[in-house]
């Protein structure tokens, strides 16, 4: 009996414990959904969720303070395109061959850590081996520390198109790879592409519509798939609960993307006028990716670093993407915020915001693109994008007000996510 009551009472404490409110103190507070910053709030947090956000500064009689009075404070951020299980270096074609899914793996550990620390709390993956899903598996679980990723698995191509697998092997691993590897060359093809990705555990498709940079194939910008495929990978992704994004440079490619149904275009960077009258039309949405493209093209100039089909490819898009996002921007065109982070390193995904202001988007409305538009799209606008009560406790602080100063993104100083402090 005696030990009965011990033991009742070391879980009563235990419950105590950890159910303990944490009083968050604010000197200043950003409303994503307003676009106003308030001064002096407290945000009550107890386990994962925000329970209260009040005026002025509550100091707690018992459970854990925080001090951020001398920070600006928002919700965790979320950049709806990264590749998790990869970091673009001179050795990645090769390590393409002799790494290990479980070498793929490990390092994809290290990524998502450096992510989650940089104040991005969720993130949408576009594309990998499938050790993505994995990943994401991992985290969900508490495995391994990092953001909340919502992952299309491995991206849908044509045969040759910018994510067949194959690409650039020699003839004897070149192969015949079919919708199971995520090739696709007919109605049939999309159709189990887009369900062999359901089972694999993907939560959303992606479709290369047009040639890349990066992969080893002449055309960085043609069509790659037929309106007809598109409309069909659309339709069978919609019936298992899936959106379906589009990376796309070619501006035929993404109207047959826009019309087939895709929610976001990724990159967009030889976009016309047409295009994004289309896009405004079927409320499809552009990921700017500027940063990638500013990557590449640097990259480009480094002797070897790239495969000598790429290096025109990266040339070109650089200096396009920044101004197309302008004009898309300026054009009426939804922006949700993305940056292609492992085109590039991960954990610098906040330069994004500079390039964003810099191409004439308000500040502000830069932070609403990573907060409140991409929560929407990814369906979790009443859990995540804003510190509101009965959210879940994603919060992140930086040091200046970034209204006035953007480059401030780039050196987030506190993340909690899911209400546990990961950087203070």
């Amino acid at each position: 009996m005696k030990k009965t009551i011990l033991l009742f009472l070391a879980i009563f404490c235990l419950h105590n414990i950890v159910a303990q409110t944490t009083y968050i103190l604010c000197g200043k507070l950003i409303d994503t959904k307003s676009g106003k910053i308030s001064t002096e709030k407290t945000i009550l947090v107890k386990e994962n969720k925000i329970i209260d956000v009040k005026d002025g500064y509550i100091m707690p009689k018992g459970g854990t303070l925080i001090d951020l009075r001398d920070k600006v404070v928002m919700p965790g951020l979320i950049d709806m395109h990264v590749h998790i299980e990869q970091e673009f270096s001179a050795r990645t074609r090769i390590e393409g061959y002799i790494l290990n899914e479980a070498d793929v793996a490990f390092n994809s550990v290290g990524f998502a850590k450096t992510t989650l620390l940089n104040g991005f709390t969720t993130v949408r993956d576009l594309g990998g081996t499938g050790v993505n899903i994995s990943i994401r598996n991992a985290i969900n679980a508490g495995k391994i520390p990092g953001p909340r990723v919502f992952t299309a698995g491995k991206s849908l191509a044509t045969t040759g198109g910018h994510a067949d697998p194959t690409n650039g092997s020699s003839r004897n691993l070149i192969g015949d790879p079919g919708p199971k590897e995520g090739v696709v060359n007919s109605i049939e093809d999309a159709k189990k592409a887009v369900r062999q990705r359901y089972k694999n555990g993907a939560d959303c498709i992606k479709i290369t519509a047009t040639g890349g940079v990066l992969s080893v194939a002449k055309s960085g910008d043609n069509p790659q798939f037929t309106i007809e495929e598109v409309k069909v990978i659309c339709d069978t992704a919609k019936d298992y609960g899936m959106h379906v994004a589009a990376h796309a440079h070619g501006d035929e490619g993404m109207q047959r993307a826009i019309i087939g149904g895709v929610k976001t275009i990724e990159h967009g960077t030889y976009m016309s006028d047409k295009t994004m009258e289309l896009m405004i039309k079927h409320d499809a949405y552009l990921v700017p990716t500027i940063t990638a493209g500013k990557e590449v093209e640097e990259k480009a100039k480094i002797k070897g670093f790239y495969p000598d089909i790429v290096v025109p490819k990266a040339l070109a898009v650089g200096p396009q993407i920044q101004g197309t996002f302008a004009k898309a921007y300026k054009k009426g065109v939804g922006i949700a915020f993305g940056t292609d982070a492992g085109v590039f390193a991960h954990g610098n995904n906040g330069k994004e915001f500079s390039f964003m202001v810099e191409a004439g988007m308000p500040a502000i409305e830069a932070l609403q693109s990573a907060t409140i538009t991409n929560a929407m799209l990814l369906k979790m606008e009443d859990e995540v994008g804003q510190v509101k009560k009965g959210f879940l406790a994603d919060i992140i602080a930086v040091n200046d007000d970034p209204t006035k100063n953007i480059s401030t993104m780039e050196n987030v100083v506190f993340v909690m996510k899911d209400g546990v402090v990961f950087k203070q």
